[in-house]
């Protein structure tokens, strides 16, 4: 202890807590307590009383012991400088060696702390102890720590491989939407210019027919202008003998006026022919430059080794990895890829056309399906599939069953009924022959399923499209002219 520090520590002591005096408070009986420890006592004891001589106090609020206060102080103080003994490090109350821990408090306590009243009922445990259980709850606090920033990291550069693919996907489906529109107004603007060529023809016709008759009806305006010149000089300078010598040739050529003028019927612009029903005339002659696939590959789902058409309707295996995004949508282990759209209630078939690929699986996969581990495409896994492997066609049961195929498939024909629980197989060029069926009660979606590890392709066939004009109020079809 300090020497400026002379009193014992007994005197430095609260009566109440047995430890150096906080704050300590002065009573008018001398006697000097921490001020916590009295308004404790005062409020479960005798109020107001001293705990020590029972003497009633005549304050509700004693005043502070300056000097106690200031001796404690410095007692504590020199508790601090000196508690450091070599390695050792001492009690800063008492003085003693910190041997135990308090489980409680969560900090070292020497012996006297422990039978204090603060951590009298507290467990406790030796420091040695102690100090091993802290390194082994922090080295395994650390080692999620570290599993939680390698998981960041990871994220992080998943994040900027995705960010930097969003940009991609989104210049290169900008640049395909506008080919796709160049297409569509090149065939606008051709209709355009055709459907206007008609109408100049028609014009130059019309026109045409239209100065013919102005010529015809301007000479017949000519002649019959003479004649009547005649005529009149005939009646008026000639005398009476004259006239009935010239009479008979005066009369016929009066009588000689030529055919009368004619009405042209049509001779106007058909109008309603140019105009009727253009916009959908139009629309119609479109429908046989366009087609309509009953399947759309997702481009999210693909594998990195697959190679999908820029119409999304066939694929075909490439041995050069695309870099794409470690989206949780993607099959990573296989070359594998989903339809676009889910299919959960109703009837859907589509045809894929094999061609000279050798190797690939086809069918339906539910939404829950492994993506990030090599699984076999068969029902207890999610998948539903007919497929092609060294040159034997199977249908991917538990286990693969073989089917009898006489000739090489060239296309193959898919058809989900979700609400009966069927997956069909057939032959589309043999009267589509059926080659195997699934049964399986579905509870979720499923979707077009693709697989190949072929370099040659597969291709989802277009639709044939029909257009139906139904008759307003009736419901029934009617026959549109083109």
């Amino acid at each position: 202890m300090s020497s400026s520090v002379c009193l014992p520590e007994e005197d430095l002591s609260c009566p109440v807590c047995c430890d150096i005096f906080r704050d300590p408070v002065l009573l008018p009986c001398s006697h000097s307590f921490c001020k916590t420890c009295l308004q404790c006592y005062w409020n479960t004891s005798a109020p107001r009383q001293c705990p020590v001589c029972r003497r009633r106090a005549s304050k509700r609020t004693p005043p502070s012991n300056l000097a106690l206060k200031n001796l404690c102080e410095a007692l504590q103080q020199s508790r601090i400088q000196s508690s450091v003994e070599g390695n050792r490090v001492l009690c800063s109350l008492h003085g003693e060696r910190l041997r135990f821990f308090c489980l409680v408090d969560k900090q070292p306590v020497c012996v006297v702390c422990q039978a204090s009243k603060i951590h009298k009922n507290h467990d406790c445990v030796p420091t040695e102890k102690a100090a091993q259980d802290c390194k082994d709850e922090l080295n395994v606090a650390l080692k999620t720590l570290q599993h939680t920033l390698d998981s960041l990291i990871r994220l992080k550069g998943t994040s900027e491989e995705m960010l930097e693919s969003i940009k991609n996907q989104s210049l290169e489906t900008e640049r395909q939407i506008k080919d796709l529109f160049v297409e569509l107004h090149q065939f606008l603007y051709e209709e355009e210019a055709a459907r206007l060529a008609a109408l100049k023809e028609e014009e130059e016709e019309k026109i045409g027919l239209m100065k013919s008759m102005v010529t015809k009806a301007a000479a017949g305006m000519l002649y019959l202008k003479e004649t009547i010149t005649v005529i009149t000089q005939e009646i008026t300078d000639a005398d009476d003998m004259a006239l009935l010598q010239n009479c008979k040739a005066t009369i016929e050529r009066a009588q000689c006026t030529g055919q009368g003028p004619e009405r042209i019927s049509g001779a106007l612009i058909d109008v309603a022919k140019h105009l009727c029903n253009l916009k959908y005339r139009v629309w119609k002659k479109m429908i046989l430059h366009v087609e309509y696939s009953p399947v759309t590959l997702d481009p999210n789902t693909a594998h990195p080794c697959l190679f999908l058409s820029h119409e999304l309707t066939s694929l075909q295996y490439t041995s050069q990895p695309h870099r794409l995004p470690d989206n949780p949508e993607r099959f990573h282990m296989s070359a594998e890829v989903l339809g676009m759209t889910g299919l959960c209630s109703g009837s859907h078939c589509w045809v894929v056309d094999t061609g000279c690929n050798n190797d690939w699986i086809l069918g339906v996969a539910c939404t829950s399906v492994t993506r990030n581990a090599e699984v076999q495409a068969r029902p207890e896994n999610g998948f539903w599939t007919m497929c092609l492997r060294d040159r034997e066609y199977r249908a991917m049961t538990s286990p693969p069953t073989a089917m009898t195929v006489t000739e090489k498939l060239k296309r193959v024909r898919v058809q989900l009924d979700w609400d009966k629980g069927q997956v069909s197989f057939f032959d589309p060029a043999d009267d589509d022959t059926p080659l195997y069926s699934f049964s399986h009660k579905f509870t979720e979606k499923v979707f077009p399923y693709f697989y190949t590890q072929s370099k040659h392709p597969l291709r989802i066939l277009p639709e044939r499209m029909c257009v139906t004009v139904q008759q307003s109020g009736t419901g029934h079809p009617c026959t549109v002219p083109d």
